[in-house]
């Protein structure tokens, strides 16, 4: 059995495109495979899940010495099980950069391409199975497009991208714009999360200079509601950095999907740092807007530096 499964911290297209490339291995291959995922879904999954009538992914058990697994949405070490190296890896499916770190017991069979999201190059993978695709499975494929892309918003969508959402779309004949809207408000609704719930949910862990930063993004059409729980967000922060022995801080990053601006949280002095190292701005208060920042892939990551 494969186990296939994205990053820590899932988001749709981690739990969805686990989902997809297990019904491929399934049903084109010869292979049998189960999708997992690493962690709690935030509110948009679950909604994506519901509205296609698909089961969430059970949380992946300890993997055994050997194990086969298939891994998307990451190449990054850090955002895997820690003894991924000991199982076998047979294939990584991603769009991010190469980070490094990841040591495999034999060769693997690697796609990452420079498109917005995983599922876009599963859609290519498949070849021409992909035009022949379960409801189900292309309104994950789709849902996993215009959640990273911001429904076109971010800078990380390619033409290709937007080519197979509309070609998705119109095979499932539905409404693009409104679908995203619910979507985006389902993600937007983070009532059930506690503060410390809002810093893990979407976040990856980067280094930066000789500092280890856990950098969370919450994307929203509502992002006075979060702004509102600062107090308690940054008493949360404190209290990860200190039962994480590997992060040093955490960068948080409020991104206002309607009006293409993140608000980041610079509640100490190193946060406020590397803010303004990284974005040519002057730091005054326990928050910074950042106009036209929405992509942490292209905008925040690259850009961070002490």
């Amino acid at each position: 059995m494969i186990n296939v499964f994205g990053h820590k911290s899932p988001d749709t297209d981690a739990t969805c495109s686990a989902l997809i490339w297990a019904w491929y291995l399934n049903e084109h291959t010869t292979q049998d495979a189960t999708a997992y995922v690493l962690g709690e879904l935030n509110s948009e999954t679950r909604f994506v899940l519901n509205h296609w009538e698909v089961s969430a992914p059970e949380l992946l058990p300890i993997l055994d010495a050997g194990a086969q697994v298939v891994i998307v949405d990451t190449n990054n070490s850090q955002e895997l099980p820690e003894n991924i190296a000991d199982t076998e890896v047979i294939q990584i499916i991603d769009h991010h950069k190469l980070v490094g770190g990841l040591e495999t017991v034999g060769p693997v069979n690697i796609t990452m391409r420079p498109l917005a999201c995983t599922a876009t190059v599963m859609y290519d993978l498949m070849g021409a199975h992909a035009e022949n695709l379960p409801r189900e499975i292309a309104g994950l494929m789709l849902s996993c497009i215009l959640s990273d892309t911001l429904e076109f918003r971010s800078p990380t969508t390619t033409p290709h991208d937007k080519d197979i959402a509309e070609k998705l779309a119109m095979s499932l004949d539905i409404d693009m714009t409104k679908y995203a809207a619910a979507m985006f408000a389902a993600k937007s609704d983070v009532s059930e999360f506690s503060d410390k719930g809002l810093i893990t949910m979407d976040s990856k862990k980067y280094d930066v200079g000789d500092k280890n930063f856990r950098v969370s993004v919450l994307e929203t059409t509502t992002p006075q509601t979060i702004l509102d729980r600062k107090e308690g967000i940054v008493d949360a922060i404190t209290q990860c950095i200190a039962e994480e022995n590997d992060v040093d801080e955490v960068l948080l990053f409020v991104v206002d999907i309607l009006n293409e601006e993140a608000t980041v949280f610079t509640y100490n002095d190193l946060t406020k740092q590397v803010v303004g190292a990284s974005f040519g701005v002057t730091v005054e208060s326990d928050t910074e807007v950042l106009p036209g920042v929405v992509s942490r892939k292209k905008q925040i990551l690259p850009a961070l530096k002490l």
